[in-house]
């Protein structure tokens, strides 16, 4: 039977703001984003058998419609009235429960993977709103690339790229769970917003170095006090000469942005034995080959 192959790319936040609560429960959002070469690998292969089928390299993932690529698949394969049966082969690379958005990226490669292999027809719009039914970072993950997202990370404006450099990542071992810090934020009075507009300016210039200063991430007011490694990976990362370091998502990994590869690489090797990082990654912003979605850092 005919087999697809894809690749489901990390994002990370360059800014983060919370704006307020909505009153569908949601949060109104304003984030630069970015796509970066860590990448999980899909393979994709219609079978006879009826259902979906999802193996994967890490053990204590859910293989039903608790993982979102399962419901991904699910979801366009009903609605088209699909026959043949899906077996989903995931390996996964990007950190589990990290900001990061992995979860989302793999719905993201299966919606256009099942739209591929079962000549489905739809166009990546469409896609992207079948992917805001599954997850608030699904459509960003279908669009990719650097990206304003508003609404609650669905209303999406592409960006100017982000200038060359280089980004080490680290994951703590702990994890941060996103409905928690969601609700400790909640609990805040007030807070100082970062200057997305300023960023934005920032990528349309080419200027990393303003891209860099308007870095913000409010939710790290809520999060490095329940996960204090984020606060010391960013120090380090600092230290190793980075222009800039963040907290991505709600945590709790953290990337640096380096100007000079033989920065990062020096910073990726002393992260590599820091007590404070789990998982530790050097990588690039993303840039989609086709049919591929691109290649990762391995």
């Amino acid at each position: 039977m005919k087999a697809i192959r894809k690749k489901a790319a990390a994002k990370i936040n360059l800014g983060l703001d919370v704006l307020g609560k909505r009153d569908d429960g949601y949060h109104e959002l304003r984030m630069v984003m970015e796509t970066v070469g860590i990448c999980d690998r899909l393979t994709l292969t219609a079978t006879r058998a009826k259902g979906i089928r999802l193996k994967t390299n890490r053990g204590f993932l859910p293989r039903d419609g608790r993982n979102l690529a399962y419901r991904a698949a699910q979801l366009l394969m009903e609605e088209a009235g699909v026959e043949d049966g899906l077996y989903i082969d995931l390996y996964k690379k990007i950190p589990v429960a990290a900001g990061l958005a992995g979860g989302s990226s793999d719905a993201a490669a299966v919606l256009e993977g099942v739209n591929e292999l079962f000549g489905l027809g739809l166009s990546r719009s469409e896609l992207m709103e079948r992917g805001a039914r599954i997850g608030a970072d699904v459509p960003y993950c279908v669009m990719k690339g650097p990206a304003l997202a508003e609404g609650f990370g669905e209303i999406l404006t592409p960006l100017d790229p982000l200038p060359e450099c280089h980004i080490v990542l680290a994951k703590p071992a702990a994890r941060a769970s996103t409905a928690q810090v969601f609700a400790r934020f909640d609990e805040l009075a007030n807070w100082a917003h970062p200057d997305i507009d300023g960023q934005m300016e920032g990528l349309k210039r080419g200027d990393l170095k303003q891209v860099v200063r308007c870095m913000g991430n409010v939710l790290e007011l809520v999060t490095i006090p329940m996960v204090p490694e984020v606060s010391a990976l960013k120090e380090l990362m600092m230290g190793c000469g980075a222009a800039g370091a963040m907290m991505s998502g709600s945590g709790p990994s953290v990337f640096g942005i380096f100007e000079d590869p033989e920065d990062a690489k020096r910073a990726y090797s002393r992260l590599r034995e820091a007590p404070q990082a789990a998982e530790v990654f050097l990588t690039e912003p993303y840039e989609p080959g086709p049919g591929t979605g691109g290649e990762d850092d391995d």
